[in-house]
């Protein structure tokens, strides 16, 4: 019976893939655990709308919220318009939300000039009873009676208007739908152009507009065409007026900062209780694509098949992740499966949508910004997507061929800023060594990463390294540093230095991997080690006159080779100086976001030397922990991720599982303010994803971290293979007292590590954890700890009290590859780091 269940619930939503999950005997639809809300309120920026995997169309509610970056917010603002580009989850100024429409039952007095067409005028709330989000599918109606439904194909939105009989003043209704050459950020150039058709009603047009987070314009296009009711009359608008006489506009920016209003409407007699519906396609090339793409993709304004062909792909997308539902309420499976749904949303796949240069090569957009989706949405793409990884591998690159450096941050077709290190690296060098090889010309890649290292740009605002000069004769970037070849803001010295030691480090990765370069990996791993010219051993660190206990910390340092100062907590989490200012102000600090006191644990690949030089495995877990405790990290910035499982490098993985549940689900939780900080296009989403999933990847290196799931069991099926990956929880308790590992196994064998590498997922192992509720000695022998470039130096044996004491009896730790082989497959850790010890 429950085999039968199973078939038919599969057959009931079509045969587009897998789209029902199967755990412990039961069915259950994974979309029915998405709440798209999640992070619309507290600056979680998300965008909540109706949209498709990577889709460019995104249509859903705007408002005038101070957190509006994608779109919809849930904090009591107004709304401005319905518009079907956006981003979700941006810090800086708002993005897209170009070519608002707005729906009025009727004009006062039947005028046309009686409607509000500016957005600062025509502005409404909504009734919060009626708001529904669902994957595919966004909804809510507006005070003055308009419900208005929406939903998406890949270049294409379909807004549904359903109009009350009468209008606000009683009237009987004729409806009118305006179209505003606007944007979110009102950051419409001159020039802005509409053209309605006064028999079909289409609207089509195109204004230039200026990107979020970043240098230089783009073009945006649209075509807008209507169903379900008889057109009465049709026309224009410029600033608050209007004409049914006049059917093309052409409108200039005016010259007090804010872009006169101006567009498009179309009014309607009343079509009783029908809806009328406006199919609007976007388009970067021109509005005669918007049109064919709208066309192609939804010919029948079918909104029904629109959204169901929506929903088919989601869960195409997501159902591979299965979890064992039981003892769990469904807050924690919203939690977990909403994360999932919004790594998802951004990057858009913009293909053959890019004006800027011929290729047939894949073109992806809305990269926010590399150097936060490095860290764990990419890499959880890669577990669960591979495919798409590959095509956005390949629009990295294909970017690197025609503007000739790879993009750290990139949106609507413009270059954004960068904000540390050339993270593409990274990401580069994850997919690598992960084996995502799909057409991917691996050799262009390698030349684009070197020329990272090697060659500064004219622009580092933008693109590149700057400093390079001096990387490469002091090693590291100087404060202040004397640099004639190219220009950014001067300042992040000490994060990019860190992160400059980790970017020459995945280079080693590729040139391993690649062959015959092993010039290169001797080059860029003595490079690698840059990050110690910054540690001043001797140097403090207070908390209002107190002394933290602490001492040696990274500092900045000069030309000259002398060390400056900079507090190790200025722009940390408890930084209360208003004056403190750590991003790309020129008068900002030398590091990025974060503070000294948090990037001193940014050492991703050399833990061990790391370790030794905060004093040993004891000294450096009582500083993570300082760091945590003391609010010194903020979880809702990307640099935190890592810190919460670096326990693991010091034989301590039991203290990651403890600290992640620190955060979750107390600082993530599904409610509309449920995020710590904004999403950044996913970024926390993969985080919560991948804590719960009990696997943490340290991003360019091929290592998860393992900790105990979040659920009895979560089955992994990976699109690549076909092969299904299973962490199983023996003594699982669902209050989570049991959430330290007592012993382990990895296809049947005995499992003493506490990492795992990728050949996990594609190869389809299974992995069971005997949880306990104290600390063991699992995990904890030099022999289990995660690859480093250096030598694990000062772990003894694990006491087993309990309490996590342990011996500081100096052992060296050096692997040995045959050590290491062991129930890794292809991928073993030591020949992984035998590549690098020369």
């Amino acid at each position: 019976m429950a085999l039968l269940r199973y078939l038919l619930a599969f057959v009931s939503v079509g045969i587009g893939g897998l789209v029902r999950a199967q755990a412990e005997g039961s069915t259950y639809d994974v979309l029915d655990y998405v709440d798209q809300l999640i992070g619309s309120s507290n600056g979680g920026n998300i965008f909540p709308g109706a949209t498709i995997p990577y889709g460019m169309a995104k249509a859903v509610a705007d408002t005038d919220s101070e957190s509006n970056q994608g779109g919809f917010t849930t904090d009591g603002s107004n709304i401005t318009g319905f518009s079907s580009m956006h981003d979700s989850g941006t810090g800086g100024s708002p993005s897209l939300g170009n070519f608002a429409l707005f729906p009025y039952a009727g004009c006062p007095g039947d005028d046309v000039n009686s409607c509000n067409y500016p957005k600062k005028s025509r502005k409404t709330k909504f009734v919060n009873s009626t708001l529904k989000a669902s994957p595919g599918y966004f909804g809510l109606q507006l005070l003055s009676g308009v419900q208005v439904d929406m939903t998406a194909a890949h270049h294409t939105s379909l807004f549904r208007f359903k109009l009350p009989a009468t209008d606000q003043s009683g009237n009987a209704s004729s409806p009118l739908i305006l179209m505003d050459l606007t944007d979110l950020s009102d950051s419409r150039q001159d020039n802005g152009t509409v053209t309605v058709d006064g028999t079909t009603g289409r609207m089509t047009g195109n204004a230039r507009f200026l990107p979020s987070f970043g240098t230089g314009n783009y073009v945006a296009y649209f075509c807008a065409d209507f169903s379900g009711g008889t057109i009465r009359d049709n026309g224009i608008f410029a600033n608050s007026r209007a004409s049914a006489d006049v059917k093309t506009l052409t409108i200039s920016r005016s010259i007090n900062g804010y872009p006169l209003p101006g567009g498009a409407f179309v009014r309607f007699n009343w079509p009783g209780d029908n809806a009328i519906l406006a199919r609007v396609g976007v388009s970067l090339i021109s509005s005669d694509q918007a049109c064919s793409s709208a066309e192609r993709e939804i010919p029948d304004f079918d909104f029904a098949a629109t959204q169901k062909a929506a929903e088919d792909m989601w869960r195409e997308k997501i159902s591979p992740i299965v979890v064992s539902r039981k003892g769990l309420n469904d807050s924690m499976l919203k939690n977990f499966y909403s994360g999932i749904y919004r790594t998802f949303v951004n990057p858009q796949d913009y293909t053959g949508e890019n004006p800027l240069w011929k290729s047939d090569e894949p073109y992806f957009d809305s990269f926010y910004c590399i150097w936060d989706l490095f860290r764990s949405q990419m890499p959880f793409l890669t577990v669960v997507d591979p495919a798409t990884v590959a095509r956005q591998i390949r629009s990295l690159i294909d970017t690197y061929r025609h503007e000739g450096w790879l993009p750290d941050c990139r949106m609507s077709l413009c270059k954004g800023y960068t904000q540390g290190g050339s993270n593409a690296d990274n990401v580069l060098a994850d997919a690598y060594l992960k084996g995502i090889s799909d057409d991917i010309d691996w050799q262009i890649g390698y030349e684009a990463v070197v020329k990272d290292a090697e060659v500064e740009p004219y622009d580092w605002c933008c693109e590149g390294r700057g400093g390079l000069d001096s990387w490469k004769s002091l090693g590291y970037i100087p404060v202040q540093d004397f640099d004639y070849k190219g220009f950014g803001t001067m300042t992040r010295s000490l994060s990019r230095t860190l992160e400059y030691s980790y970017n020459d480090f995945v280079i080693t990765k590729i040139a391993a991997g690649l062959g015959g370069r092993q010039d290169d990996v001797e080059k860029y791993t003595a490079r690698s080690g840059n990050w110690k010219n910054l540690f001043k051993a001797d140097q403090t660190s207070f908390i209002n006159s107190t002394n933290t206990g602490f001492t040696g910390f990274f500092q900045p340092r000069y030309l000259n080779r002398t060390f400056g100062f900079q507090d190790p907590l200025t722009c940390s989490n408890i930084d209360t100086n208003p004056n403190s200012v750590c991003s790309l102000q020129n008068t900002g600090a030398e590091t990025f976001e974060s503070s000294i006191w948090e990037y001193s644990f940014f050492v991703p690949h050399d833990q061990a030397t790391l370790i030794t030089t905060f004093g040993g495995p004891s000294a450096f877990v009582k500083r993570l922990d300082y760091l945590h405790d003391q609010g010194i990290t903020y979880i809702g910035n990307e640099p935190a991720f890592l810190t919460v499982f670096q326990y693991h490098y010091a034989g301590r993985p039991a203290l990651s599982a403890k600290r992640s549940h620190f955060y979750v689900p107390s600082f993530f939780s599904p409610t509309n303010a449920g995020l710590p900080g904004n999403d950044d296009s996913g970024a926390m989403g993969s985080f919560v994803a991948f804590s719960m999933i009990g696997l943490f990847p340290n991003p360019g290196q091929d290592v998860y971290l393992i900790i105990p799931p979040y659920f009895e069991s979560v089955s992994i099926t990976s699109p690549a293979t076909n092969k299904t990956a299973t962490i199983r929880n023996v003594n699982f308790d669902p209050t989570y007292k049991n959430i330290y590992i007592q012993s382990a196994t990895l296809d049947g064998v005995p499992y003493t590590r506490n990492w795992i590498d990728h050949s996990f997922f594609t190869e389809g192992k299974e992995l069971v954890l005997t949880l306990g509720s104290s600390e063991s000695a699992w995990g904890t022998r030099v022999e289990d700890l995660p690859p480093s470039l250096g030598t694990y130096e000062g772990f003894g044996n694990f006491s087993g009290s309990g309490n996590g004491t342990r011996s500081e009896r100096k052992r060296d730790a050096k692997y040995a590859a045959a050590d290491l082989s062991v129930g890794l497959g292809k991928n073993n850790g030591g020949a992984y780091w035998a590549e690098n010890e020369g």
